[in-house]
């Protein structure tokens, strides 16, 4: 996947300040998490729509209104989240960029890390997509980069433990 990011980077620009581009997420993760957003809320408000004219008076069939409001409200926010995705490998860290209201940037160094693992749950694997998750040797928490092609996934797992082994050796 050589997906560059559309949009500007976290600091404004499209590049980084070696010429690197930001590479984006894959867009399976954004139609599996809107297909998600369509199971959890359709039944109820299909329920809330269609059960109470056959029982009781009709006026309780606006109960349909909230799922349907949160789902209109969700489904351009889920693509906002998904647009803020964003990971940078550069010579000594992988830079992972997310966020839309509270933007985060995680620097993980590549000497830090223990452990990086690759992911695919069922419904990942049904849209092709696979999560890399990363566990420095730090008290921070973990950094994950969810929504890879599973080929890309593990090019970057491969290089990110080739290169983590490398800078700790050199310790």
């Amino acid at each position: 996947m050589d997906t560059v990011a559309q949009g500007p980077a976290p600091d404004g620009g499209s590049e980084a300040a070696g010429g690197e581009r930001w590479r984006a997420i894959e867009p399976g993760l954004l139609r599996m998490r809107r297909l998600l957003l369509v199971l959890w809320l359709g039944p109820p408000a299909l329920a809330a729509a269609v059960l109470p004219p056959l029982f009781t008076d009709g006026l309780w069939s606006l109960l349909a209104v909230p799922p349907v409001a949160v789902a209109a409200g969700s489904w351009p926010a889920l693509g906002r989240n998904w647009r803020s995705w964003r990971y940078l490998e550069r010579d000594d860290d992988l830079l992972i960029s997310r966020g839309v209201l509270w933007r985060q940037l995680t620097v993980v160094p590549y000497g830090r890390m223990q452990l990086v693992e690759v992911t695919s749950g069922p419904l990942e694997r049904r849209f092709g997509l696979a999560r890399l998750q990363l566990h420095p040797a730090a008290a921070a928490p973990d950094a994950t980069v969810p929504g890879l092609a599973p080929a890309e996934a593990e090019r970057l797992r491969d290089r990110l433990t080739e290169l983590g082994e490398a800078r700790s050796a050199g310790l």
